[in-house]
């Protein structure tokens, strides 16, 4: 054996982490591009309906109008990809059979089930002064439009927060070693997603407060990210390795580069629409990176067998001698 660091040779090879039959410890989750992407759409719609809420009660219809009709599209995208992912609709609706309050998965279920009227309803209470719109129509649409918008934006935090919270209550191991820190990475990342929507749609003159939401969730996301890093320990690691680190590194770009933009381009409309773009796209790159990385943890054991063995280890030196 060759010595180690000039120091006696090694006697033992490495320890090599692999299991029986070689299969991982942990069964990767059996996800495709669906679950990202209908996580990301989901958090866009929760921050464009918190965002036209907001619009709502400060008296700026543009931005109110996009908000919810962002808000109405990206959660039929992202309830087309889930439904993609399942396979049939039916299965969706089998999940509201029950309530469980200790499964993120049935909880997530019925806050999207609660979620999605009022969002709709809002979005198509847009529709009240639209020509060709019947008088009596418009008049009902336009008093249930605010309450409907008021509703989905109270719902909005919570629809934002659940993917990252079933991510972490699984026993993948950068998934559930992020379990402090990722619902406020996802948060964020929804918050700097709706912000970039806005500067693409909305006229400089009622951007402001989308303006604000993109910057702060941009530097809340970096910020969230960097610390969910140093908690993580060795199964950050999967987050800086092959097409996870890749996707990871394009989401701190993106996100940077877009509230550097957004902080930079005051009216200028070509320079709000670039910003927005890249904080759509690095807030993207967040949940493919995340889910990504949390794959590629599950497939070695080391990531596994390696943060077990120190929990182990730790509680024997705390727990009293016999």
């Amino acid at each position: 054996m060759s010595p180690r660091g000039g120091g006696e040779p090694a006697v033992v090879p490495d320890a090599e982490f692999t299991s029986y039959y070689g299969r991982p410890v942990v069964k990767p989750a059996p996800w495709a591009a669906d679950i990202p992407a209908y996580m990301f759409a989901g958090g866009l719609a929760a921050g464009s309906s918190l965002l036209a809420a907001g619009a709502d009660l400060t008296s700026r219809p543009a931005l109110r109008r996009s908000g919810r009709v962002t808000a109405l599209a990206a959660l039929g995208f992202s309830a087309a990809a889930l439904v993609h992912d399942l396979g049939r609709p039916s299965r969706f609706l089998n999940m509201m059979r029950t309530v469980k309050l200790t499964s993120p998965m049935s909880v997530g279920t019925w806050i999207l089930a609660l979620y999605g009227p009022p969002a709709g309803l809002a979005a198509v209470a847009e529709l009240a002064g639209v020509p060709g719109v019947p008088r009596r129509l418009g008049r009902v649409l336009g008093a249930l439009g605010r309450p409907a918008g008021l509703a989905a934006g109270l719902l909005a935090p919570p629809v934002a927060a659940y993917t990252a919270v079933l991510l972490s209550d699984t026993a993948t191991p950068s998934w559930h070693e992020a379990y402090r820190e990722l619902p406020f990475v996802f948060v964020s990342s929804a918050a700097a997603a709706a912000g970039g929507a806005a500067l693409l749609a909305v006229p400089a003159a009622q951007a402001g407060p989308a303006r604000r939401l993109a910057v702060g969730g941009a530097l809340a996301e970096l910020l969230a990210e960097a610390r969910m890093e140093r908690s993580m320990g060795m199964t950050a690691e999967p987050l800086h390795q092959g097409g996870a680190g890749r996707l990871m590194r394009a989401a701190k770009l993106l996100t940077a580069a877009g509230a550097a933009l957004t902080l930079l381009a005051g009216r200028r409309r070509p320079v709000a629409a670039l910003a927005g773009a890249a904080l759509l796209a690095g807030s993207a790159c967040t949940r493919f990176g995340v889910v990504e990385a949390g794959l590629a943890s599950a497939r070695d054991p080391r990531y596994t067998v390696v943060p077990q063995r120190r929990r182990l280890a730790q509680a024997a030196t705390r727990s009293p001698r016999a």
